[in-house]
């Protein structure tokens, strides 16, 4: 397979399970990470293992995704990685904004609000934006992000990331709703509660918040970084070519489940 996919946030979490996933498909990847100190330990470990199961066919880069000066930059050294060709996926997993209230001891701050939608939801626009106009996506390209319950749902510490995913899910529908005559789709998958680096970053008690979810799964147990790069993998397929400005739920009926 000749074909390569672009994720932004790639090193942990639900994007490094679904760099792994699409590597073993066949695909080759390039991937955007921010990661220091201890998280940069846990990025090269990523990057080694796509590095060995694509033999090569891989490209990572260190820097902040999010900016417009990373994307002017990077978009020709993207056209010469694929040759031109339209990527297959560009999947926004960029797990990096502000956790704390809207009120209390430490409310947020307008900064903390435009960093946090930005990075977590507009940025994915700006990406596709400049893809689109350089002819990295054509027929057959999927567009990708990833939500949560959290949108609906009011929890400590996460407004400010709801908003931004929120904002990812409109732009996302509209995407798919703009580039949908060239064959272009764009959907958000949506995870359960999931166990990674960023869920310990928005409350103190993740834990608690774990165990709760297995009580309350009907499948009694939390989402994997797995899970979804399962799906994903799926939605790449031919069969999917009709899915388009939706949200595709991987939480076991997380969702769906009553608070216990």
């Amino acid at each position: 397979m000749s074909e390569w996919v672009l994720i932004l946030g790639g090193s942990t979490g639900h994007g490094a399970a679904t760099a792994k996933r699409l590597a073993q498909d066949g695909y080759g990847i390039i991937a955007f990470h921010f990661d220091r100190g201890d998280a940069k330990k846990v990025a090269l470990k990523t990057i080694a293992e796509v590095n060995e199961i694509t033999k090569g066919r891989c490209h990572y880069f260190n820097t902040n995704a999010a900016s417009e000066k990373a994307i002017d930059e990077y978009i020709p050294e993207i056209k010469k990685i694929t040759k031109e060709k339209p990527l297959k996926l560009l999947l926004h997993s960029i797990a990096f904004g502000t956790t704390t209230n809207f009120f209390g001891e430490k409310p947020v701050t307008q900064r903390q609000m435009d960093m946090t939608i930005h990075v977590m939801g507009n940025a994915l626009l700006y990406w596709t934006q400049k893809l689109h106009e350089s002819e990295l996506l054509g027929n057959g390209s999927r567009i990708l992000g990833l939500t949560s319950e959290g949108n609906y749902l009011a929890m400590e510490g996460y407004g400010p990331v709801s908003v931004a995913k929120v904002a990812m899910e409109a732009i996302i529908r509209q995407i798919g709703w703009e580039l949908g005559q060239f064959g272009i789709t764009a959907n958000a998958v949506q995870a359960g509660v999931t166990p990674t680096r960023a869920l310990t970053k928005i409350t103190d008690n993740w834990e608690l918040w774990v165990e709760n979810t297995k009580k309350r799964n009907p499948m009694r147990r939390t989402t994997t970084p797995e899970d979804i790069a399962g799906t994903i993998s799926m939605l790449l397929k031919p069969d999917a070519d009709f899915i388009n400005c939706s949200i595709i739920y991987c939480d076991g009926g997380e969702s769906r489940s009553g608070i216990l």
